[in-house]
């Protein structure tokens, strides 16, 4: 299968690109600089600014977007929006005005759909939540949907956990030093995947012809913020007896404290029904695997 790839030079896209064409799966990716040469892929361009050429792609994987990791000033949100508002729809035009459509596209999203949530289990049929990154989700979601002919799926992508990149890799010197601890109460539930499972769910997504609409990309097993923090020292043979208190969080990071804090207990069961297997259900294979 032809695929097109934007986010094609992020964490999560080298990791998508290395497994597709292992599978034999032909890549375009897509960069705001095509100068630039990703082995194995050709290269095209993409912006803001136009829809992109996608002529010749059988699918299309949209990841490309602002980080939301940092201190959410004004122009930061900013950016956050427009690069998933606008960035889908310039991929949506593209395939509406196409000649020969791709068969699928496979969205970005994030479990930031579904806002603070407590105890709350969350299949994908659960309701939007508010706040920031709710309505920006939903926004973005909305854009995916207006494309035309075509099957459209929204990963809800979860904490991403890998060796080179995502959460783990600025978490991982703090608790070598013993300074690890919880955030809040600790009580938070959090959601997280391993990258293999995320790359094995994108590719599964596109190949699957029964999927469509919104897919939760976490794991089987959330876990509480405080089992997280023990179970990561324990891999990484620290002890984690610190606290960081709610208020110290938002007083640093503002905005951005509410995806640390707030509790969301997303769980995949449209991946699930569908048959997919996780090769990382569990946290601590999952951080042993990556840190063991």
């Amino acid at each position: 299968m032809h695929i097109g790839l934007t986010g094609a030079t992020g964490f999560i896209g080298g990791k998508i690109i290395d497994l597709a064409l292992r599978r034999g799966h032909e890549i375009v990716a897509f960069t705001r600089d095509p100068s630039r040469t990703i082995p194995g892929c050709a290269m095209r361009a993409f912006s803001l600014d136009a829809p992109p050429d996608i002529s010749g792609c059988e699918a299309i994987i949209h990841l490309a977007g602002e980080p939301v990791v940092g201190l959410w000033t004004a122009a930061k949100k900013r950016r956050i929006v427009e690069s998933r508002v606008l960035g889908t729809r310039r991929i949506v035009e593209a395939i509406n005005a196409a000649r020969e459509k791709p068969e699928v596209l496979l969205n970005g999203s994030a479990i930031g759909f579904y806002g603070d949530r407590g105890e709350d289990e969350l299949l994908e049929t659960a309701p939007a939540g508010h706040g920031f990154l709710a309505e920006t989700v939903q926004a973005w979601e909305a854009e995916a949907q207006r494309a035309e002919g075509l099957r459209v799926v929204t990963l809800r992508t979860a904490v991403v956990f890998g060796k080179n990149g995502g959460a783990l890799p600025m978490m991982r010197p703090i608790f070598k030093l013993g300074l690890g601890g919880k955030l809040g109460n600790g009580r938070q539930w959090m959601s997280w995947i391993h990258l293999d499972d995320l790359a094995q769910l994108a590719l599964f997504a596109i190949e699957n012809l029964d999927l469509r609409g919104p897919l939760n990309g976490s794991a089987p097993w959330p876990a509480r913020n405080a089992d997280f923090t023990k179970t990561l020292a324990q891999t990484l043979h620290r002890p984690a007896f610190l606290r960081v208190p709610a208020f110290a969080l938002r007083a640093t990071l503002g905005g951005f404290s509410h995806e640390l804090l707030d509790s969301k207990r997303v769980l995949p069961a449209t991946a699930l029904d569908h048959g997919f297997r996780f090769q990382f259900p569990d946290l601590a294979p999952a951080l042993a695997n990556l840190f063991g």
